[in-house]
């Protein structure tokens, strides 16, 4: 293992910058160690491959009550669909 120290310009999303300014001021270290040991910890789980929890679902039918005619639900759904193109026509630019 290659033992050195590299400098580099990182840009960080807002809402990761804040996660790590709040550990840094609650743990009372630099911003540097906070982000290096946050690093550290997220590789170290990805070469680990840690064992995900198993979800399990359950399929339901979730059909048509009896009685539903299904082409007239076609039929609005395309009506639906040309009022929406006819309106965005009909707007000016």
């Amino acid at each position: 293992m290659h033992v050195f120290t590299m400098r580099t310009t990182l840009t960080l999303d807002d809402d990761l910058a804040d996660i790590l300014l709040r550990e840094t001021k609650k743990k009372g270290v630099s911003f540097k160690e906070t982000l290096n040991a946050t690093l550290r910890r997220g590789l170290e789980q990805e070469q680990i491959g840690v064992p995900r929890k198993q979800v399990v679902t359950r399929p339901h039918h979730f059909g048509f009550k009896a009685g539903v005619d299904l082409n007239k639900l076609n039929q609005l759904a395309d009506q639906l669909e040309a009022e929406a193109v006819a309106d965005k026509l009909s707007r000016p630019r």
